[in-house]
């Protein structure tokens, strides 16, 4: 406490959730390749997520509309794609196929990112992916491994190394 009982704002605060030194070490940044996997597994729960909201919209009575040229119809599906991707990202910090490969996705602090923080992935992996992948391919270059979209949302994906349990009896 500083003068008159007030916090003393200028002392440096310890970070609420410090990471322990074992947990660093199991956990390594998500290779170029792993993330691609990744994108194969979810880009299959995606596409039949994809294929329910399209069911739902035929029996709304919009069978003519067309991805890409209907706006409202196009929006739709996307809301559908980041509502996926941004609930198990900000939820429990891993999408089904971030499960499979045992990957997680954390912000700066080493938590679950907030629904900002997911938006901004999102939309920045448009461009990664639209730019003939180049924001993809970023990370190959990094020491860190990060892409565009994990640079501009301040999150990267960590590696899930299980650490063998002692073998005592």
């Amino acid at each position: 406490m500083g003068a008159a009982g007030l916090p003393d704002l200028t002392r440096k605060q310890p970070r609420v959730q410090e990471r322990s030194e074992n947990q660093a070490k199991a956990e390594q940044p998500c290779g170029f390749l792993r993330r691609l996997l990744i994108m194969l597994y979810d880009g299959l729960v995606i596409i039949a997520l994809l294929m329910l909201a399209t069911a739902v919209a035929m029996l709304l009575g919009m069978e003519s509309r067309t991805a890409g040229k209907d706006p409202y119809y196009t929006t739709g599906l996307l809301i559908v794609w980041f509502a996926y991707l941004g609930y198990c990202w900000q939820g429990g910090g891993m999408t089904l196929g971030m499960r499979a490969w045992k990957v997680r996705i954390v912000n700066d602090k080493g938590e679950s990112p907030g629904w900002g923080p997911c938006a901004i992935r999102f939309l920045v992996s448009w461009l990664s992916a639209g730019i003939a992948g180049i924001g993809f391919a970023w990370s190959l270059f990094r020491s860190d491994r990060k892409t565009w979209h994990d640079l501009a949302s301040k999150t990267c994906l960590l590696q899930i190394r299980e650490s063998k349990p002692n073998a005592s009896k």
